[in-house]
């Protein structure tokens, strides 16, 4: 491990594990310590991450394990399926892999989901690590062991609370990640200071360009500030029955957008954006944060280079497929949609909220 690497510690009594962040972790085998032994480990990742890291982790982790199997995944949401699940189960199975076998998901939030996934249900549970090359990933999906693959009606309606052995945030990866991507992360980030932290929201206001221009610095302190938060969070309720349902801030919009364009033709950060957007607004109208809120938060966002508005999904009724999408959400309850909102700056509250009240807040930032 680097001499510069920082670890957060997540404490769920025997389930604790620890995120290590920094350079030129993925590459050393000394990072990898710790994991379980075993006779096998499976690498699994996708067609465009694989030729950029595969072979540098599969040297790290053959120091470890006599054998190093992989599998390549097609990229991209729209592959977040049984179909494509399937396949990391036909390598296991071809492979004679057994219950110690370590999986390790190398790639983006999707491969980190469906990696978990697979490891949760496999045997009925075999140790994983996650290997995140997102920023996304980094400071979001690889941390508390949430995994799932999508259903045509809804976005991660199929999983398994299953923790990784191990997080490896390594930044030197984000160095290949396209800007795009980068912004998409961005909104991950973002939504722990209005949650949680103003302070970090106004750190994130004078750091958005030095973390666009992907400065080491700051990536430093905002995937460390961010995976804090995650922590405490996720410590004082793994299994979202109340509190981790914030860490959804700006999602219940924004998984509809995702449904509702087609997985793929909007990245997730891209729809947390323009959803984050959504929920402050539906936080104003419900009298918990005043206009000039709304506009700072948007301000961050744009500057971000995300959208603020969401997409037309329905132009006979574009709040009623809103609508309809949004019921699937894993928050509703009996049909009611609750939405994470901003109750004060800095607090974070699960209300439920009129139709008609959702339906001006979707009329007023769409497209």
């Amino acid at each position: 491990m680097s001499l510069t690497a920082q670890e957060v510690a997540i404490d769920l009594g025997d389930r604790s594990y620890r995120i290590a962040i920094g350079g030129g972790l993925l590459s050393s085998a000394t990072t990898y310590d710790g994991l379980p032994r075993a006779g096998a480990a499976l690498i699994v990742s996708n067609t465009t991450v694989a030729p950029l890291y595969m072979a540098a982790l599969r040297a790290a982790l053959s120091e470890r394990y006599p054998q190093v199997h992989e599998v390549r995944l097609p990229d991209g949401e729209a592959h977040k399926d049984w179909q494509t699940v399937q396949k990391i189960f036909d390598v296991l199975l071809e492979r004679g892999c057994d219950r110690k076998t370590v999986l390790f998901a190398l790639g983006g939030g999707v491969v980190g989901d469906m990696t978990g996934f697979a490891a949760a249900s496999y045997m009925r549970g075999v140790p994983f690590v996650q290997v995140p090359t997102t920023l996304l990933a980094q400071v979001d999906s690889s941390v508390g062991g949430k995994t799932a693959i999508n259903h045509p009606q809804g976005k991660n309606m199929i999983g398994a609370f299953y923790q990784p052995q191990l997080v490896v945030c390594d930044l030197d990866v984000l160095d290949t990640l396209p800007p795009r991507e980068l912004s998409a992360g961005l909104a991950e980030v973002i939504k722990y200071g209005p949650i949680a932290d103003m302070a970090f929201m106004e750190w994130l206001e004078a750091h958005i360009d030095a973390l666009l221009a992907r400065d080491r610095a700051a990536l430093v302190h905002a995937v460390r500030r961010s995976c804090e938060i995650k922590a405490w969070v996720v410590g004082q309720d793994e299994r979202e029955s109340g509190l981790r349902a914030i860490l959804n801030f700006g999602h219940t919009f924004g998984h509809a957008i995702e449904a509702g364009m087609g997985y793929g033709a909007w990245l997730h950060g891209e729809g947390v954006g323009a959803g984050m957007v959504m929920a402050a607004e539906l936080s104003h109208r419900l009298g918990l944060v005043d206009a000039a809120f709304v506009q700072r938060l948007t301000v961050l966002i744009a500057r971000a280079g995300l959208p603020t508005q969401g997409p037309v999904l329905d132009s006979n009724d574009n709040a009623g497929r809103y609508l309809e999408l949004m019921r699937v959400d894993k928050k509703s309850e009996a049909g009611e949609i609750r939405f994470v909102v901003i109750d004060g700056p800095g607090r974070a509250a699960l209300r439920s909220a009129p139709d008609r009240l959702v339906r001006d807040v979707i009329d007023a930032c769409c497209k």
